[in-house]
């Protein structure tokens, strides 16, 4: 069940049209950039099974900078976040704001 979840949660992230997610006066290129990174993290979570792709938010800037936020079930999920962010291609940097109850 996870699994699906995950899957419905990546299939929404890759259909979401362009326009709407990306930063007024950004280029066609920066705004299809932006999404690409967010979409290859997301699904770098789905694939992953200690992160939760639908409990941590990804949102990512013009310059690749990403900011992770929402809540993570322990300490070692937020770091493996982190983790897995950084190790996708085009990502400048990451921005943790995980909260870990």
């Amino acid at each position: 069940m996870k699994v699906e979840l995950k899957s419905l949660v990546l299939i929404g992230a890759l259909m979401m049209p362009i326009a709407s997610i990306a930063a007024e006066g950004d280029s066609i290129e920066t705004k299809l950039s932006d999404s690409v990174i967010t979409t290859k993290v997301k699904a770098a979570f789905a694939k992953d099974k200690l992160v939760s792709a639908t409990d941590i938010k990804v949102e990512t800037d013009s310059d690749g900078l990403v900011q992770l936020s929402g809540t993570a079930k322990s300490k070692e999920e937020a770091k493996r976040a982190v983790e897995l962010t950084k190790a996708v291609k085009g990502v400048t940097g990451v921005k943790d704001d995980i909260v870990v109850p």
